[in-house]
């Protein structure tokens, strides 16, 4: 409820902040999400918004931090808050400017959270929503390693779905689009292409290679894992996974 609160006040208010400089407090909160403390960056993030509520990088980043941070909450009403908090920010940032191709990967990540919350028709809602905002980002830039990575992880899930499920999807999309697990590998590697350094994807296609009976590419990703520096909060634990994966597949 408190994430939702401050939302209001941030787009119903129009008060600066006055003697505070918005790309300070930005520079400040990049700072802060290096040094890998994510709740203190996405307070400062919060606090350009107070100063100009339409700031499209501070809202998609803001975005993009609620679903991080909303998976290391301790209860599911906490993460619901954060990741209802992060669709908000990212179709925020849509509407300030919809030319731009953050928002949309903003927005493609924050409904994946909710996709595993969800369940039913609101599940549903939520996969297509996926693909459509990680495709729309990628049209309007195709090297978007993100949006390539978002894109991966829908073709992973969606063509791993069992009948029933992929029946349902079938009857809500009117046609269910082309998934399989060759467009997500192919997906997985463009976000190399384009961000080597994003330890959840190297991780992500490495699980791919492994389904798709490529071990030794697998391994190989899982070799060049440790040497990523870490970029997120969470990079650690992937890193703790893609060891355990590695030691599994090197028996």
């Amino acid at each position: 409820m408190k994430q939702f609160l401050l939302l209001f006040y941030f787009f119903q208010s129009g008060t600066s902040l006055f003697g505070q400089d918005v790309s300070l407090i930005i520079r400040e909160a990049d700072r802060l999400e290096s040094s890998l403390n994510e709740s203190a960056a996405y307070e400062k993030f919060k606090l350009a918004l107070k100063t100009d509520h339409r700031n499209y990088y501070a809202l998609w980043k803001c975005s993009e931090l609620c679903s991080r941070i909303g998976r290391r909450q301790a209860t599911r009403g906490k993460q619901m808050d954060f990741y209802k908090a992060g669709r908000i920010y990212a179709e925020s940032a849509i509407r300030v400017d919809p030319a731009q191709a953050d928002g949309y990967y903003a927005l493609s990540v924050a409904m994946g959270r909710l996709a595993m919350m969800e369940s039913g028709n609101d599940r549903i809602k939520a996969v297509k929503a996926i693909k459509e905002n990680a495709d729309k980002a990628l049209a309007i830039n195709p090297t978007h390693g993100r949006a390539w990575h978002v894109l991966g992880k829908w073709h992973y899930e969606v063509s791993n779905l069992n009948a029933v499920e992929k029946a349902a999807l079938k009857i809500f999309y009117g046609g269910l689009p082309k998934s399989s697990l060759k467009e997500s590998i192919k997906a997985y590697e463009k976000a190399m292409q384009y961000e080597p350094a994003f330890a959840l994807n190297n991780l992500e296609l490495a699980k791919a290679y492994h389904r798709n009976n490529q071990d030794d590419k697998a391994i190989a990703l899982l070799r060049l894992l440790p040497t990523i520096a870490d970029r997120t909060e969470d990079d650690k634990g992937i890193k703790e996974e893609g060891k355990k994966l590695y030691e599994k597949l090197s028996r």
